[in-house]
């Protein structure tokens, strides 16, 4: 019962998504697909977008086979033409109520080898491109007088550095101070902003590198001497979008075994 003496849906009721629609970048492989696939068991009508929308055709098809909604969108995050126009062919389903910023790439390589090229690659995708997708996101919602909830993919590298990676981890940091400064401006129109820092987590593109002698040595300066699961990012990002984190905005949720708070 509420104070009032009102009777309050439970938590689980509250993580339910039925009735809303999600958008997903980056939904073609890795956690972005999986993302997409837990928002729809979840109840929401999913729209799936990458690059190449063709990439998403075999990911639309289980989800529809399995009862949920789905549907593909070409998208590339670091166009602002084309952000607008994968939110105006969403349009008969509507603004998306829910937004996973998910797109993002890396370089691997020293800094003193790193170009040009390859820091405007990680941060035109990384940091404008979840700038991009949150804020036209936000326009939408404004407009239809709803509020909403977005969920940009930050790293822990966005609070801590590893070597090879300078690009991505500060597009990371980027995305973190984004995510609260947006949060601080959407508030008012009931638009919640937040981001999910993953540590390392094992996926197929990674799963040689963790299983070799440098991934096991990483595994032991992680306290719980674990990578993550992708079923791990589950219920912190359903508790981000859904009605079971009303309370939360401009917060930053690491799932990473520890690895933050790992000593110096």
């Amino acid at each position: 019962m509420s104070e009032h003496g009102q009777s309050t849906p439970d938590v689980f009721q509250r993580l339910r998504l039925d009735g809303r629609t999600a958008l997903v970048t980056g939904a073609s492989s890795g956690l972005g697909r999986h993302f997409a696939c837990l928002l729809a068991r979840a109840g929401a009508r999913v729209a799936l977008a990458a690059r190449r929308a063709d990439k998403l055709t075999e990911q639309v098809d289980q989800i529809v086979q399995a009862g949920g909604q789905a549907r593909a969108i070409a998208l590339d995050v670091t166009s602002a033409a084309s952000v607008c126009a994968a939110f105006d062919e969403l349009a008969s389903w509507g603004a998306p109520d829910i937004v996973v910023n998910n797109a993002g790439v890396t370089v691997t390589r020293p800094l003193l080898e790193q170009s040009e090229a390859d820091f405007d690659s990680v941060i035109d995708t990384n940091l404008k491109g979840s700038w991009l997708v949150a804020t036209e996101a936000a326009r939408r919602l404004v407009a239809a007088g709803r509020g909403g909830s977005i969920v940009n993919i930050a790293s822990i590298l966005g609070e801590r550095v590893a070597g090879g990676v300078a690009p991505y981890a500060i597009s990371k940091a980027g995305v973190v101070q984004a995510t609260k400064a947006m949060a601080l401006e959407l508030a008012r129109h009931r638009i919640r902003i937040n981001a999910l820092l993953p540590g390392y987590v094992a996926t197929d593109l990674n799963r040689e590198f963790l299983a070799s002698e440098a991934g096991q040595k990483l595994r032991a300066r992680i306290p719980s001497r674990r990578f993550g699961e992708l079923s791990d990012l589950d219920g912190p990002l359903l508790l981000l979008v859904s009605d079971a984190g009303a309370a939360m905005t401009g917060a930053t949720l690491a799932v990473d075994g520890g690895h933050l708070v790992s000593s110096l």
